[in-house]
């Protein structure tokens, strides 16, 4: 399958005059997307109200949506499954891996993690307590850190600030090797760069669908669990639809089969319509191709503003095997620059304390709006337009 770039574009809405460079925060909505959420309120809640969960196969989207999101993350069918939030999602497989390696007591992660999942395997250890540890070190010095001590590494494949790309199979490798089990966060890598869950033996993976996967705002998460662990991982989240039976009502819990167990609770039906929406998109798409167009653009992205913006210093690494699909830029004013951008149509977003940050989603992102983007920034930079007090005020969300 070849990757028809103009064909998927034309799948998006694209709001007039945006250059839209960050998709790797909220990915834009699919124009599918719309009449398909109206058609699951409308023809399905409205018409067939409770009778939906049978009639429109309302209970089986975490699981079919689960297998669509399976072939871009490399994993084996029947064993990812969709519903709640990522952080539930971290939790549900740190916790798990846990207690499958007892004898240790350390989750090791690295401090470019995202804030929140090391918010929750914090939370995690308060409850177990008996000592266990949450254990962070510098991002480079992860693979030399997994020692016999390490119950289970945690680590965010792609840098949410820099783009730094670790190196997963190896430290899969590592990890199995000293007996640690190991946890993948996908948020900035499925859709974004290929993922090989199964040939490089992840033991469990955890994403979200909002950014690359364009589910929307909140869309939902998902979960991964090898085959060989599916059956013998216990959910510390033992929610109803986790259930084996859950319409047998029985008054305590028994995990259902597989990948169904990580189940919590009621799946939330308009977001996934909106992810299937999305996902028609994705079935037209070859991750190889993906990749190779986003390095592609965020070479010329990289090469464009460093010629023209020498105060901008780049902090994603150049090596094409070291980066996600996003490029940072540090500079003290970051956040006002960006306020700057985004009043002239070039969007991207700031991540405290000094990084522009820049996404490259080639479904929706061409060359021509990469040079459009260029220039932009040229101009930002070149006439300080940046400075000006209302770029200044911070947002709640930057």
């Amino acid at each position: 399958m070849t990757t028809d770039f103009a064909t998927t574009r034309a799948m998006f809405h694209l709001p007039e005059g945006v250059i839209y460079l960050d998709g790797n925060s909220l990915g834009p909505m699919p124009r599918a997307a719309a009449a398909r959420v109206a058609r699951t309120i409308e023809a399905e809640w409205g018409e067939m109200l409770i009778t939906g969960w049978n009639k429109a196969g309302w209970m089986d989207l975490p699981s079919r949506l689960g297998d669509r999101i399976a072939r871009l993350i490399g994993a084996e069918p029947g064993h990812v499954v969709l519903g709640d939030t990522l952080s539930i999602k971290v939790y549900q497989a740190i916790a798990s891996a846990l207690e499958m390696n007892p004898s240790r007591r350390v989750i090791l992660s690295d401090s470019g993690n995202f804030p929140s999942d090391l918010y929750m395997a914090e939370g995690l250890c308060r409850t177990l307590g008996a000592g266990y540890e949450l254990r962070v070190v510098a991002p480079e010095a992860v693979e030399s850190a997994i020692d016999d001590s390490i119950a289970v590494t945690m680590i965010t494949e792609v840098d949410y600030r820099t783009g730094r790309r670790h190196d997963m199979a190896r430290l899969t490798a590592k990890a199995h090797q000293m007996g640690a089990l190991t946890v993948w966060d996908l948020a900035h890598s499925a859709g974004a760069v290929p993922v090989d869950l199964a040939g490089a033996g992840a033991d469990f993976a955890v994403g979200c669908t909002y950014k690359y996967l364009n589910s929307g705002p909140g869309g939902p998460a998902f979960i991964y669990v090898a085959p060989r662990h599916a059956e013998i991982a216990r959910p510390a989240l033992s929610g109803w639809l986790g259930h084996d039976a859950p319409f047998a009502f029985e008054p305590s819990y028994r995990p259902a089969r597989g990948i169904e167990r990580m189940r919590v609770g009621t799946p939330p039906v308009l977001q996934l319509a909106a992810l299937e929406a999305a996902l028609d998109i994705w079935d037209m798409a070859d991750m190889a191709d993906v990749r190779a167009r986003s390095l592609a653009l965020s070479d010329q992205f990289i090469a464009g503003v460093e010629a023209a913006c020498p105060d901008l210093a780049l902090a994603t690494p150049r090596d094409h095997a070291a980066r996600g699909s996003q490029v940072s830029f540090r500079h003290a004013e970051g956040y006002a620059i960006m306020q700057a951008l985004i009043a002239r149509g070039v969007v991207g977003d700031f991540r405290a304390p000094d990084i522009l940050r820049f996404g490259f989603t080639p479904l929706f992102i061409g060359a021509d709006d990469v040079a459009r983007a260029v220039a932009i920034i040229a101009e930002v930079m070149a006439g300080r337009l940046w400075d000006r007090p209302e770029y200044r005020l911070r947002a709640r969300v930057t």
